[in-house]
């Protein structure tokens, strides 16, 4: 029997897998893509963006009403919410994402691979290939001209703590839980476990959270970063800093949680549900790699060059599994990028321009460099910095908390960083995502005019205020 031949075989269908499959697709390359579970969407659109994102939304709406419509003049009583029911909206948007990639695999003749796919020894021709085992055990192959692994990653574990997958959970478990947790332990004061947390803090679990950094969200921007912490304690999210979980026990329908301080001294909290939020890591396990000698890093990583390719010539990697940041969008880029490489174009991705996002409340967001990068590379730059409270559209909507700050290169005044915490973040940070990608100077955005009243004129002002020029400060 022939072995089928494609151009492009990618093993991986989350953001970066699937986009990429289809660009190489649109390009005119005879494309398949290898995906172990019954879904496509890998765990973002499956266990986490999504899903998550569905969560934190619903109990928004569940807080603003409890908390926020009075002082608009709009009374409520008898207030309460449904978990089933948020669940099962969660469940329906992801369904509804999921699907919708499924169909965009048909539109675009896109072979879709269902199993666990391993790359093998090439053919006699050069060609590499890729096995496939089904669930059901059985195995099939196929050829390409091109690898692309797109695997994503994983949660990491914490040395000393077993998952039990009911009280001691990971963040796939923190999205189904049957209830709201009486007390959560939060381990990781990270991006996943701020958001997580944050829903089940609104819907009424008190929630510690323990760090063993002196600081919350690494790789934010410090000053951003502290903002956000002050405005999670008011929220009732307490956090313990500087704490080295050592142990986590269940005892019954509890766990009891252990850790050490800087100072050795040892502390213990109980809790009736540990979620393990440090970080996630590469998921390589079984595609072959060792095999057919590709190289990793210390830390499990694919090593690439600027064109995505490994040491193994026709074999790429891309997303998770790669260095940088573990961001969707961030492996979309590049998944576009190695397409185009691959029907003999050029791809790049700038990673000074890919914004970074916390959707906690408020939301947190950054692009380019944090002030702390820019002072240890010895960059000369200005910083512009202004707070919702001036803003008109903030006092509409009664989201004064907040701050934007902006940094620009102290000569050349071209833009490097812009972080924010406050109301929609997330949205208004692509503005300065394009500014940067564009080369733009603080002052080319303070020049361009921001509509009255919204929250990018906040933005505006950072701007004029690297020059010292803000104009409502």
């Amino acid at each position: 029997m022939e072995i089928p031949r494609y151009d492009v075989v990618i093993i991986g269908s989350g953001p970066g897998g699937y986009v990429c499959a289809i660009r190489a697709a649109q390009l005119g390359l005879k494309t398949a893509c290898v995906e172990k579970d019954k879904t496509l969407g890998g765990t973002c659109l499956n266990v986490g963006c999504i899903p998550s994102k569905a969560l934190l939304e619903s109990s928004e709406r569940y807080a603003a009403t409890l908390h926020s419509l009075g002082e608009h003049g709009i009374t409520v009583t008898g207030v309460s919410f449904d978990l089933a029911k948020m669940h099962e909206r969660r469940k329906a948007v992801v369904g509804q994402l999921t699907g919708g990639v499924d169909l965009l695999f048909k539109k675009n003749k896109i072979t879709r691979l269902s199993g666990l796919g391993r790359i093998d020894t090439p053919n006699a021709d050069g060609l590499h290939r890729v096995t496939v085992t089904a669930a059901d055990g059985t195995e099939s192959t196929v050829e390409t001209a091109a690898v692309v692994i797109a695997t994503g990653s994983v949660p990491s574990d914490l040395r000393g703590i077993t998952l039990d997958h009911e009280r001691i959970i990971d963040s796939t478990g923190a999205l189904e839980l049957p209830d709201v947790p009486r007390h959560l332990v939060l381990i990781g004061a990270g991006v996943i476990g701020l958001e997580l947390g944050s829903v089940w803090s609104r819907l009424g679990a008190k929630v510690t959270v323990l760090e063993y950094l002196d600081r919350i969200l690494p790789g934010v921007d410090a000053e951003i970063a502290n903002e956000a912490k002050k405005a999670l304690e008011k929220q009732g999210l307490e956090f313990v800093l500087g704490a080295r979980v050592e142990a986590a026990e269940r005892q019954a329908d509890d766990v009891v949680v252990r850790w050490r301080m800087k100072d050795d001294t040892v502390h213990e909290i109980i809790g009736d549900r540990v979620l393990v939020a440090v970080g996630r890591r590469p998921f390589t396990d079984g595609v072959g790699l060792d095999e057919v000698g590709v190289l990793k890093d210390n830390r499990g990583r694919v090593i690439i060059d600027d064109e995505f390719q490994t040491n193994v010539p026709g074999i790429f990697a891309i997303g998770d599994v790669t260095r940088g940041a573990m961001l969707a969008h961030k492996a979309e880029d590049e998944g576009i990028a190695v397409a185009e490489i691959l029907a003999g174009g050029h791809g790049h991705v700038n990673y000074d321009a890919i914004p970074s996002i916390v959707y906690t409340h408020p939301e947190v967001a950054g692009v380019g460099k944090t002030e702390e990068e820019l002072t240890a590379a010895g960059v000369p730059f200005v910083k512009g910095k202004f707070k919702y409270g001036p803003n008109g559209r903030a006092m509409a909507l009664g989201e004064t908390e907040g701050l934007v700050k902006m940094l620009a290169h102290k000569d050349t005044d071209r833009i490097l960083g812009c972080h924010i915490v406050g109301a929609h973040a997330g949205d208004l940070i692509a503005e300065v995502a394009v500014a940067i990608e564009f080369g733009a100077s603080s002052e080319d955005l303070a020049r361009a005019s921001h509509a009255h009243p919204t929250l990018s004129e906040i933005v505006r002002e950072a701007a004029l205020d690297c020059g010292r020029r803000a104009l409502h400060k």
